[in-house]
């Protein structure tokens, strides 16, 4: 290794950051108006780095070498075990204030699940069960890659701020929780921003592990999340994006990633192959982690390939599957793989026209996938469309059947919004579009409070 096997690059505009850039976490035309998707994402370089084959129970140790603050490290002189003491320390201090700290969760067939739902022995329903992980949910797997940057930089000495700046993040629920304990595990100040029906006993868990939280009311006249209107005006005051929001900050894809990576090992290892994948989507950096994920390991040689993507959003808003279905319509009737690359070229540069703020207050039991934009869309329509996959519109009466399945059939205690992958599975199922024999993923997310 010598310290080249990461890049940060705007898939919008191509920019690079530089090397010694200690917060590439956005493009610098991010906001300049000019309808260009800006969103950075870490590459990776097959000839400086491999799929990770090490056993380590800590994710962000095992998968170290896929990181870019691992390569930054190096660069400067940051030893492997260096690096790894570093994870550790962070771990232990997350165990403190969570009662466990971060590993990989289970994933695996669900027999009784696939079952129910008639799937023949040789095909079935897989379930990655993060209700266990920390803080209740995936989202802590953001947000621990961010933070585990923070500190490697600071720890350099490449950190450009004399004292810690605050980290922000708006969310109504489980990407707030899992901020507040990876932040309080840090001793870094956070700002959360939080919507009117904000659950009160996330607000109070919020508070007791020293987070800073605004309530945003909606204003008339003004589209989007307010919370997050609210959050973008501290991060422009100063504060840094400690968000699950990639566009805020590309690097929060990085942690999500490892969900993704942990299924390819296990996938490998027993020789299985997934025929589709359904993934829940509000603002969208779930299912971008789970396809980069799946892409960088098919870059790196896993024998694992990615599945067909299908991304599940619920009737009170969808902005993914309008935008799905307006690039969709421009790459033609009979789309070839060249009209869909340049599909979707004429969509990051002309982001407006596919993705907008949902027109009405969006609404639902799922409300963890109630953003009013799915922030990182075009990576998720570009891995449906690459994967001949496609998104999945659900009732709330879907929702509310899928969740009580999963409960029931599993003996996993999860929320409607982390059982909503499922409600998708069982949409394409009712309409005869899965076969028996197919092998499919879903993902639990989130345990019920």
């Amino acid at each position: 290794m010598t310290g080249a096997g990461t890049a940060v690059v705007c898939a919008g505009c191509g920019f690079e950051a530089p090397a010694e850039e200690p917060y590439p976490f956005t493009c610098p035309k991010v906001r300049s108006g000019d309808d260009i998707d800006h969103v950075v994402v870490r590459v990776l370089d097959p000839e400086h780095v491999s799929f990770p084959v090490g056993d380590e129970a800590n994710p962000f140790a095992r998968y170290r070498e896929l990181f870019h603050a691992y390569h930054v490290g190096l660069r400067h002189g940051m030893p492997d075990a260096e690096y790894v003491e570093l994870v550790d320390e962070l771990d232990e201090r997350v165990a403190e204030v969570d009662g466990h700290g971060f590993a990989v969760t289970p994933f695996a067939r669900a027999g009784e699940l696939s079952d129910r739902l008639g799937f023949a022995r040789e095909g079935g329903v897989w379930v990655k069960d993060e209700t266990g992980n920390v803080s209740g949910s995936h989202k802590a797997r953001h947000l621990m890659g961010v933070m585990v940057h923070l500190l490697a930089v600071e720890r350099l000495g490449l950190a450009p701020d004399e004292h810690r700046p605050d980290l922000a993040i708006s969310s109504c629920g489980n990407a707030a929780l899992a901020a507040a304990v990876v932040a309080r595990a840090a001793a870094w100040p956070l700002r959360v921003f939080v919507p009117t029906w904000a659950d009160r006993v996330v607000l109070a868990r919020l508070e007791s592990l020293g987070a800073a939280v605004t309530v945003c009311p909606r204003e008339d006249g003004v589209p989007g999340d307010p919370a997050y209107h609210a959050f973008r005006r501290a991060v422009e005051e100063g504060a840094l994006a400690f968000s699950t929001q990639g566009p805020d900050n590309g690097l929060t894809i990085e942690g999500g990633e490892t969900l993704a990576f942990e299924m390819v090992t296990e996938l490998a290892r027993t020789g299985e192959g997934l025929g589709r994948l359904f993934v829940q989507v509000g603002g969208g950096a779930l299912a971008s982690s789970c396809i980069r994920g799946f892409e960088d390991a098919a870059l790196l040689e896993a024998p694992v390939r990615l599945p067909r993507i299908h991304a599940v959003q619920t009737e009170g808003a969808h902005p993914l599957e309008r935008a799905f279905g307006l690039v969709r319509e421009r790459a033609g009737p009979e789309p070839t793989p060249v009209s869909v690359v340049e599909a979707m070229d004429h969509a990051r540069t002309h982001r407006s026209q596919f993705m907008w703020p949902w027109e009405e207050e969006p609404r639902s039991i799922a409300t963890g996938i109630l953003d009013d934009e799915t922030y990182d869309w075009a990576a998720v329509v570009s891995g449906m469309l690459a994967t001949d996959g496609s998104p999945v519109v659900v009732s709330e009466d879907r929702l509310l059947q899928a969740n009580d399945l999963a409960r029931d059939a599993t003996g996993v205690d999860v929320d409607p919004t982390g059982s909503s992958g499922l409600s998708g599975l069982l949409e394409l199922r009712q309409r005869g579009e899965i076969d028996p024999t197919e092998r499919i993923a879903v993902l639990f997310t989130g345990v019920r409070r």
